[in-house]
């Protein structure tokens, strides 16, 4: 295993320390899980976005049909 040192802000050095006593295992520990989290799988090709997607509708139109769908939502708006 190669030893590596970084600096960190105190209060995210603070969080990973909080996190350590709260795990009960060593800052290293913690510190290594954390970076192999933020690195799976994203070192040699674009990083997939969890959140495309999210909003999908159902609906093929909905980019076409974008400005009557707010038009109509917009003059309910008043009623609220």
């Amino acid at each position: 295993m190669k030893r590596t040192t970084i600096s960190l802000p105190d209060d995210l050095a603070a969080a990973l320390e909080r996190e350590a006593r709260r795990l009960r295992v060593p800052v290293s520990q913690v510190a290594r899980e954390a970076i192999e989290a933020g690195l799976h799988g994203a070192p040699t090709g674009a990083a997939e976005l969890p959140f495309a997607a999210l909003g999908r509708s159902g609906h093929h139109s909905t980019a076409r049909d974008l400005e009557d769908i707010l038009a109509a939502e917009w003059s309910h708006a008043g009623d609220r």
